[in-house]
């Protein structure tokens, strides 16, 4: 249920019924030459749509702006951890002012998730029995996640129309280094993306397509509608990493 398209009387019936609300947070930062800078924005609105779609819980905007400095000097737009933490933080408490019980926070970008997980500590300490869950959707995927690669390209050829398949290139890869050495470099990513990828791109998206990014779209959605009955429990099944 789109919170932006109703009424207040239409959403207090809402929360009456459903007394859950969901946050989807993305990020703007580059995603190489073929795919635009809301891609992560992009794909966290759609999973969202269709889980709010599902469950009936109530769906607030997309947050657009993440933490993107890693990808300095490309292109990102990016706001500190402190100031997106604080913010969410601000929205949890407000819309407990309107009922809400419990929030879904939905992460669309890897570098929002140190901010996102200490929210639920701060709404705890003001308002105490106020359920806040967090979940970065590339855990409900059994495959390895990229960046601009196989994965996010062929989700965005399944939703969008933005992709430039025609610029598509082979980016950082992966298959010729051990998992202790990937750690590594992954670490290095996090502090500088262009260290590790001339091209802003890891993986290769050139085999993409829109069926198999449905797929995925199905996989991540359905597990998060099945994971999302337990929020109020806080009791929570295994994800891949």
């Amino acid at each position: 249920m789109i919170a932006r398209n109703l009424s207040h009387l239409h959403i207090s019936k809402a929360i009456k019924k459903k007394p859950i609300a969901i946050i989807p947070v993305g990020s703007i930062e580059q995603h190489g030459p073929h795919l635009p800078i809301s891609t992560d924005s992009d794909i966290i609105s759609y999973i969202a749509d269709n889980i709010a779609q599902k469950t009936g819980f109530l769906l607030l905007p997309t947050i657009q702006c993440g933490v993107s400095f890693e990808h300095h000097p490309f292109f990102n737009l990016s706001v500190s951890p402190d100031i997106l933490q604080r913010y969410i933080t601000a929205m949890c408490l407000s819309l407990a002012q309107n009922k809400v019980k419990a929030v879904i926070i939905l992460n669309g970008h890897h570098g929002n998730q140190k901010a996102l997980k200490e929210v639920s500590g701060q709404v705890a300490k003001i308002k105490p029995g106020f359920k806040v869950q967090v979940y970065s959707y590339w855990h409900f995927i059994e495959r390895r996640f990229d960046h601009a690669g196989f994965v996010e390209t062929s989700i965005m050829r399944a939703i969008s129309n933005k992709v430039e398949m025609s610029k598509a290139a082979k980016g950082f890869d992966e298959e010729q280094y051990t998992k202790k050495e990937l750690d590594k470099i992954g670490r290095i990513a996090n502090k500088s993306f262009i260290s590790v990828t001339k091209n802003g791109v890891w993986g290769d998206p050139r085999g993409a397509t829109a069926k198999e990014g449905g797929k995925i779209l199905s996989q991540v959605i359905n597990s998060i509608v099945k994971e999302s009955q337990t929020c109020l429990t806080g009791k929570s099944r295994k994800l891949h990493q």
